[in-house]
């Protein structure tokens, strides 16, 4: 298994947190936004009112990402989980030893628009996911990283 195409493939979980997250901009944040303006307005003089521009500035970033986010969810396409739960493949957990630091850490793999490794979520296209995909408990995943060679233990896979 080689990865995802260009379309913007992503799990269920994923599309659902996407609608969650525009469902919030679209409405808590522009309301929150709407509201700096409008008190902003009411001080007066808006030539030298740093917060009108300050917030005149966050709504336009916040409709630049209302718009990614909804051009995403058209272009979007769920991808079924994969069941095998005794081979690493997209949508799968996997529980992971460093093999330098013994580290044990947990990732699913995802979608490069769902990928946060912070949040536990890898990306199927990084190295990392790449060198996992298609590994099995006890197998070694190997890949360069900017700071050297890893390798990961596969400890445990789950769905």
């Amino acid at each position: 298994m080689s990865g995802l195409s260009d379309s913007v493939v992503m799990t269920a979980e994923g599309m659902k947190a996407l609608q969650a997250e525009l469902e919030q901009l679209e409405t808590v944040a522009r309301r929150e936004i709407a509201d700096r303006i409008k008190t902003a307005r009411e001080w007066g003089d808006l030539k030298e009112n740093s917060e009108y521009h300050d917030a005149k500035n966050d709504q336009a970033h916040l409709e630049t990402k209302i718009l990614r986010l909804r051009e995403q969810l058209l272009a979007a396409e769920v991808r079924e989980v994969e069941t095998q739960s005794d081979v690493v493949g997209f949508g799968s957990c996997v529980e992971v030893e460093d093999s330098k630091s013994g580290k044990h850490v947990t990732y699913t793999i995802v979608s490069a628009h769902e990928a946060d490794p912070t949040q536990g979520s890898l990306s199927i296209d990084s190295p990392m996911g790449k060198a996992l995909v298609g590994s099995k408990v006890g197998g070694v995943a190997k890949f360069d990283t900017p700071r050297g060679p890893r390798e990961l233990k596969v400890l445990k896979i789950t769905t």
